[in-house]
C-alpha cells in the first residue's frame, strides 16, 4: 500500500494549481491577442463613419484602441451614442492609468470627443461622465460641514482631472485637500447632475477634483406641469416653518415660491390644498434655487424641487388634477 506524506499532496496540489493558473494565463493572452489583431464586427461600419469626422491618424488609432480595451463586439459601438464612447473611455483610462498615458494620447481623446459633439455643450448628448462638463460651467459645491459654494466655475479641465474655482476667504484651499465635497450641476431643461468626490489637490483659488462617471442624475422636466397659485406652508428639518406660494405643479415636482432663501439638496416637506382632492402633505428635495424670478412675489425666492420620500399617493392626485385641469380647459370650462 502506498502511503502519500501530507507535504507530497500540497505539492501535487500546488502544481495542479500552477498547471490552471498556466491554462487561464495562456487563453487570457489568446483572447487578448485575438482582440487586438483580429478583425471585429462593424469594422466596415467604423470606417465609414469616422470619414465623416476627419478624424486625425493619432485620433483614430486611439479610438481604435479604446475599442479593443472595451467589452463591445462591435468595433463601431463608440461612435453609435456618448454612453457608449464614456463607457469605453473610462475602461480605457482604468486599464492604461489615465495618469501614466502620454498626454498626446489623452488629447486625441478630448479632440475625439468634441468632433462628435459629445460634451454637455450639445444639448442632444447624453451626459454620464464630468469629463463631458465644460469650462465656464457652474458648479455648486458642498462640503460635510454644512458649508456651499454656490456658482463656483470650471475653470479648466482635462482628461485626468478637472478644476473650480474656490473662494479663499472661507478658508484656505489646502484645507480640502483630501476631503470628500458634493458636487452638483444643474444642466438647463435636462437634469441636476451630482457626484461626491474627494479633493485630490489644490492651488491657490481652485480645488482639483478627480473625474467619475458614476453620476445621479435627477430629472427637471419629466412632467407636463400646470401653473398655479396655491398657498403653501413649509416646514424645515429643526421644525421651523415658512408660508409661501406654489407657482407650478406636476407628478415629478413642484417650483415653490419662499422667503426664505434654500439650497440644491435640502429636503423639507409642504402643506398645500389640491382643489376637489384636499390637502396634501409631502416631502420635497430642492434643485435648483432661481431667485427673485417671480415678479408677482418679489420677496419669494422661485425653488424648483422633487418630490421625495413617499409621494405616490400625491402623485396619483396631481396627475388627475392636471388630467381634470386640462380636459376643462379643452371644453372651455373654467378650472
Amino acid at each position: 500500500m502506498i502511503v502519500v506524506e501530507p507535504l507530497q499532496l500540497v505539492w501535487i496540489a500546488f502544481i495542479i494549481f500552477l498547471f490552471l493558473l498556466l491554462l487561464i494565463l495562456l487563453e487570457i493572452h489568446r483572447i487578448n491577442y485575438r482582440r487586438d489583431n483580429e478583425e471585429m464586427f462593424g469594422s466596415e461600419a467604423f470606417d465609414e463613419k469616422v470619414k465623416d469626422f476627419a478624424f486625425t491618424a493619432k485620433e483614430k488609432r486611439t479610438l481604435e484602441k479604446m475599442v479593443r480595451t472595451s467589452s463591445f463586439e462591435n468595433k463601431d459601438a463608440v461612435i453609435n451614442s456618448s454612453g457608449l464612447f464614456e463607457q469605453a473611455v473610462t475602461n480605457f483610462y482604468d486599464y492604461r492609468n489615465v495618469f501614466t498615458i502620454r498626454d498626446e494620447t489623452v488629447d486625441a481623446v478630448e479632440s475625439v470627443r468634441e468632433k462628435m459633439g459629445f460634451t454637455a455643450a450639445n444639448p442632444l448628448t447624453q451626459v454620464c461622465s464630468t469629463r463631458q462638463f465644460c469650462v465656464g460651467d457652474r458648479i455648486d459645491l458642498f462640503l460635510d460641514d454644512g458649508k456651499v459654494f454656490k456658482h463656483s466655475e470650471i475653470i479648466h479641465r482635462s482628461e485626468k482631472e478637472w478644476f473650480i474655482a474656490y473662494d479663499e476667504s472661507y478658508g484656505p484651499a489646502l484645507s480640502f485637500v483630501g476631503k470628500t465635497v458634493l458636487v452638483r450641476w444643474t444642466r438647463p431643461d435636462d437634469a441636476v447632475y451630482s457626484a461626491r468626490l474627494q479633493v485630490r489637490s489644490c492651488l491657490p483659488g481652485q480645488l482639483i477634483l478627480p473625474h467619475t462617471s458614476i453620476l445621479d442624475k435627477k430629472q427637471l422636466r419629466r412632467w407636463v406641469r400646470e401653473l398655479v397659485s396655491f398657498p403653501v406652508e413649509a416646514t424645515f428639518p429643526d421644525g421651523s416653518t415658512s408660508s409661501g406660494s406654489l407657482f407650478d405643479l406636476s407628478a415629478g415636482g413642484i417650483m415653490i415660491g419662499l422667503p426664505v432663501e434654500c439650497h440644491s439638496g435640502q429636503h423639507l416637506r409642504i402643506h398645500f390644498e389640491l382643489p376637489s382632492f384636499g390637502e396634501e402633505n409631502v416631502e420635497i428635495e430642492i434643485l435648483r434655487n432661481l431667485g427673485h424670478k417671480n415678479s408677482d412675489f418679489p420677496n419669494y425666492y422661485c425653488l424648483t424641487a422633487s418630490f421625495a420620500g413617499e409621494f405616490g399617493w400625491t402623485q396619483e392626485r396631481v396627475l388627475q388634477y392636471i388630467f381634470e385641469v386640462n380636459k376643462n380647459k379643452k371644453q372651455g370650462v373654467k378650472a
